[in-house]
């Protein structure tokens, strides 16, 4: 027995291969004689195999002429096909949240992530870090102390009048487990400017914003919170002190158990930058629509995302921080963009993804150029309002950054994103974002300001390559909410009997164009309101606080070109008071008081009266034609003169230093 096992392993190998050879032989064996079979017993497989090749190759053909024909005339169609997809698949997402319940809110989204990674950190800010955990512990601190001392209740609107700090947003993540609306205050309002804002409680950072209308507030029942440990100011409630001895225990969700997909969620102040808010109702669908625009610019979870834009922004609360919550990534939060300081940012955090409007591109333009500039990890560039020839100096000097803009109005229920690296367009012309949200766009009178009809009374739509107004049609799906408490401003907004009779459109008032490749362009604004330093400007309310100086009549505000500037600056028009000279000195100190630095016109133009139209309305367009070049207006023109605090006098000589950029606007 030894001896044949010991010849078994001598010659194993040669055994197996004996064996496999056999097997080998007897498989080759069976199957060829199973296709001799096949083809003796039907010889019709043989002919459908033939043309099964056939068409195989016939239909690679087809799929290479597609390919060659998409090539030359679709060269956008795979960008095109990605966006549908990302946006049925958002879509999609949206719809699940609609139908969970509870309703799945951008604050559940929130917790989650603390859950998944309460480690990870959120906010970079100032030389420290915050995580997910912190963030969320946090603001469990603030939604206890505000439940406590201000008595908050589900529904109850809070006013943060807060700058860009940590704070800012677990201030607005506690008032969210509360079920709180927030209105979000425009930072470098006046303190008058702060009675337009209707809410239950205001939670301010800076004790001197509210003294001068503390009475008022208190006359209408408002409490005033500071953050800060103490506060000797009657009628201002120090909250800091009792956010840092409340507990940080998570809240209970049945305190926010009737919010849903409809809700307000955020107020925020469109057009009232000026002094005179206009608060647009932004509910949970909007936050949610707002946040997935990071996925669909290809943000993705390992990414870091730079915040320089004001949280009271649409673009900086909604855009930036709702999408960093919904991408679950870090944000690296900055109080105020600096141009200096820019990319030394993005080297210290690894930034990826940055914002812009249009001013802070070509800020960054305006740095001295360097070595290493394209030294850095940024990749995305996400925002709106910058001009052809700063966007193409932008990449050139910073390198292939994919520059995402956009289209959008707080209030509005259209928008677009170029999702393309085509230079200076705002986005595409899409059948399957058109069917969601049907929008078009109009012939629109310059001279009139309103929408050219034919007649029988209805709007005529622009033609490709023709400038149009855009209008968007209010459905079900795609809203238009409104202003708060403001039904004359919403109803301006609303333009009926567009394409047929009885239908409802959103009035944008901007003008737009669409091209034949189906790039959609920004060509202006239109109406009462134009845009400065990237903020809106709208102009009927900066006459309002003209007119309040003692000898001025009345006031026409508009915006001028200025070469070498993005948007418009404003400039005003004013007849005087019988017998009165221009006051200088006092108008300087009206718009410092109640205006914004980029809501103050820089240029006065005094006239013997205003032109008006037949329906008794300041005309504009010969006032922004004419500009405000002293040699050749003979009107008395003055200049906005921020180192002597007062207007002075324009000469040719302030002029030139304007347009040469001497004088910084």
């Amino acid at each position: 027995m030894s001896c044949c096992f010991s010849l078994f392993f001598k010659y194993r190998l040669q055994i197996i291969e004996i064996y496999w050879e056999k097997q080998a032989c007897y498989w080759k064996q069976a199957l060829f004689t199973t296709l001799v079979r096949l083809l003796c017993l039907s010889p019709l497989i043989l002919s459908a195999l033939c043309k099964m090749y056939i068409c195989f190759s016939v239909l690679a053909g087809l799929a290479l002429l597609c390919f060659f024909y998409i090539s030359a005339f679709c060269p956008y169609f795979g960008e095109d096909f990605a966006y549908i997809l990302k946006s049925i698949k958002c879509g999609i997402r949206l719809t699940k949240y609609k139908k969970i319940k509870p309703f799945y809110s951008i604050l559940d989204c929130f917790l989650d992530a603390a859950k998944r990674h309460p480690k990870r950190i959120f906010v970079h800010f100032e030389g420290r870090s915050y995580t997910y955990g912190e963030v969320d512990k946090q603001s469990n601190k603030v939604a206890r102390a505000l439940q406590a001392e201000a008595r908050l209740k589900e529904g109850d609107t809070v006013a943060l009048f807060l700058a860009n700090e940590p704070s800012f947003i677990w201030t607005w993540l506690g008032l969210a487990k509360l079920g709180c609306p927030a209105a979000l205050l425009n930072f470098n309002i006046r303190s008058k400017s702060l009675l337009h804002s209707e809410s239950y409680c205001l939670i301010v950072e800076l004790q001197d914003a509210v003294e001068e209308v503390l009475p008022t507030l208190r006359e209408r029942g408002i409490s005033v919170y500071l953050m800060s440990d103490s506060c000797s100011v009657q009628g201002i409630t120090a909250l800091s002190d009792k956010i840092s001895k409340a507990s940080d225990q998570p809240l209970s969700r049945d305190l926010r158990a009737n919010i849903h997909i409809r809700s307000t969620a955020l107020y925020i102040y469109t057009s009232g930058t000026t002094g005179l808010p206009k608060a647009a109702i932004v509910t949970h669908e909007r936050v949610w629509a707002a946040s997935f625009l990071q996925s669909i610019c290809g943000v993705t979870a390992e990414d870091i995302f730079y915040i320089n834009l004001p949280l009271y922004h649409s673009a900086g609360f909604l855009i930036g921080m709702t999408g960093a919550i919904e991408r679950g990534i870090t944000i690296v939060l900055k109080r105020k963009f600096s141009a200096s300081q820019f990319w030394d940012d993005c080297k210290k955090y690894d930034i990826t993804v940055m914002q812009h409007i249009g001013e802070t591109l070509r800020y960054l333009c305006n740095t001295p150029k360097k070595d290493d500039e394209k030294n850095h990890k940024v990749r995305i560039a996400i925002g709106n309002g910058v001009r052809t020839d700063v966007w193409s100096e932008f990449l050139h000097r910073f390198g292939d950054i994919k520059v995402r803009e956009l289209y959008a109005a707080t209030e509005g229920n259209i928008g677009f994103i170029n999702y393309t690296s085509k230079i200076g367009a705002v986005g595409r012309v899409n059948f399957v974002h058109r069917f969601f949200f049907p929008y078009t766009l109009i012939k629109f009178d310059i001279e009139k300001e309103e929408p050219v009809r034919d007649s029988q009374g209805l709007c005529i739509q622009a033609a490709v390559g023709e400038t149009g107004l855009l209008v968007g049609r209010v459905t079900k799906r795609s809203p238009f909410v409104g202003y708060a408490g403001n039904k004359e401003q919403t109803e301006k907004k609303r333009l009926r009997d567009v394409l047929k009779k009885g239908d409802l459109y959103f009035n944008t008032g901007d003008l737009l164009r669409f091209d034949k490749e189906n790039f959609v362009y920004f060509q202006d604004r239109v109406g009462d309101t134009f845009r400065w330093k990237g903020e809106n400007v709208a102009t009927s309310e900066v006459a309002d606080i003209l007119t309040m100086v003692h000898c001025i009549l009345e006031a026409n505000v508009y915006g001028v070109k200025v070469e070498g500037h993005e948007g418009r600056v404003g400039m005003a028009a004013l007849t005087l008071e019988e017998g009165q000279k221009f006051d200088c000195s006092a108008t300087y100190t009206q718009v410092v008081n109640y205006l914004p630095a980029y809501a103050r016109p820089r240029f006065i133009r005094i006239q013997p009266c205003l032109e008006m139209t037949g329906t008794f309305k300041m005309k504009k367009v010969k006032l922004v034609e004419e500009g405000f070049n002293p040699a050749h207006i003979k009107d008395p023109l003055y200049f906005l003169d921020p180192e002597k605090k007062t207007y002075v006098p324009l000469t040719e000589e302030i002029y030139r230093a304007v347009v040469s950029k001497e004088v910084k606007l």
